[in-house]
């Protein structure tokens, strides 16, 4: 009788690692270029929201009998886009600030907010006398906003 040994060879190991090493050299560059989408996914979703919430804050207002919009998005620089008084709730949970990539950052008075994607920042302003949260300056404006 003959034993036969099962097992793979040298040759076929290194096939394996080589195919291995081409699929990871095609798929982290994909991966990067997910994680950016994701980031102005997650811009414009957030942007849309804010957009909404101000509107519907200004609803509010008129159906009390104040035509005023809002005074500034947020009270605080760390959890942004709350509302300024116990009256108000624009984000029902707010976003938390963070210097990071796909992430917003507020600046002191709640009229100017930031959104970082990847290594640009874009600045957003909100006008309190026409309700209007508009990006005002930075590279990638265009895309978070159309």
């Amino acid at each position: 009788m003959q034993k036969s040994k099962n097992g793979f060879t040298m040759v076929e190991l290194v096939f394996v690692i080589v195919i291995l090493g081409i699929l990871a050299a095609v798929a982290i560059p994909r991966f990067a270029a997910t994680r950016t989408d994701a980031d102005i996914t997650k811009g414009r979703a957030d942007i849309a929201s804010i957009r909404s919430a101000i509107v519907t804050e200004r609803q509010g207002r008129l159906i009390r009998g104040d035509s005023t919009w809002i005074s500034k998005l947020s009270n605080s620089t760390t959890t942004l886009f709350t509302g300024v008084d116990a009256n108000q709730t624009l984000l029902m949970y707010g976003i938390t600030a963070k210097d990071a990539s796909g992430h917003w950052q507020g600046q002191a008075g709640g009229l100017v907010h930031t959104f970082k994607l990847g290594t640009s920042t874009n600045t957003f302003t909100y006008t309190p006398t026409d309700g209007r949260f508009l990006c005002t300056s930075g590279s990638e404006c265009s895309i978070l906003t159309n």
